[in-house]
């Protein structure tokens, strides 16, 4: 990040301002039809503004993740590939290179380790600086098991096999995991967004005759809104809940 941390928190508490403000005036136009504005906006404006900080000050965390899971998906394949460069007589500095041209991922913090080389800096310098700042866990134990090789002087290609197979196992007990979770989110999704959503509208309607409750349009898309958010937050969590991960 180009901004100083106290920077970052500045910005984020004017971005949380802004759009709490933003979000307030809508509610005020809805809740206005209700009769409902005294005493609720009270209530919803500290919120809105500290659900708006925390999240937007989270936002990095997320960033930094998402790196996570581009790199997990190719980081075996680069390992591999890796592997066999080296197997095949190439130099680590030039299986590095090569790997920088076919990975778009992975590569670019390779060709960052490389460009450092180039100016002067040691190879074991290098890869201790990108283990430093490399958000992938996988990554940082094929770097480590290289500069062990490196400090060692034994066979890089013979170090990172052991390394590899324990990746390779990681990802598969993460498949099997993800595969577990699906049935109970399935159960999830039909209860709160499929049954109870068409039941419970049905139930309303009926009940609402009982007790000579109107229910007016803002209060159907309000309710229809609602159950948009459950369906985008259900969607949301298969796709974070997904491993990031290719066969």
């Amino acid at each position: 990040m180009d901004d100083r941390p106290e920077d970052f928190i500045k910005k984020t508490f004017v971005s949380a301002f802004y759009m709490t403000t933003g979000l307030v005036v809508l509610l005020f136009l809805v809740l206005a039809k209700l009769n409902l504005v005294k005493g609720v906006l009270f209530l919803i404006v500290p919120i809105v503004f500290f659900a708006m900080f925390f999240y937007m000050i989270r936002l990095p965390d997320a960033k930094i993740t998402k790196k996570e899971k581009e790199i997990s998906r190719e980081i075996v394949f680069a390992g591999r590939f890796l592997i066999i460069e080296l197997e095949s007589g190439v130099p680590l500095y030039n299986a590095m290179i090569n790997i920088s041209k076919n990975y778009e991922v992975v590569g670019r913090y390779f060709k960052e380790i490389t460009d450092k080389i180039d100016l002067g800096t040691s190879m074991e310098d290098a890869l201790n600086d990108a283990v430093e700042f490399i958000p992938s866990n996988d990554f940082r134990k094929i770097l480590w098991q290289i500069i062990n090789s490196i400090r060692t002087g034994s066979n890089v290609a013979k170090s990172l096999y052991s390394v590899m197979e324990q990746i390779t196992k990681d990802q598969i007990t993460e498949v099997n995991k993800y595969g577990k979770k699906l049935n109970p989110l399935a159960m999830f999704y039909m209860i709160i967004a499929v049954i109870l959503p068409s039941l419970g509208m049905t139930m309303l309607i009926i009940l609402s005759s009982f007790i000579h409750f109107e229910l007016s349009l803002t209060i159907l898309l309000a309710l229809a809104g609602f159950l948009g958010f459950v369906q985008f937050m259900f969607i949301a969590l298969v796709k974070f809940s997904r491993p990031a991960i290719e066969f």
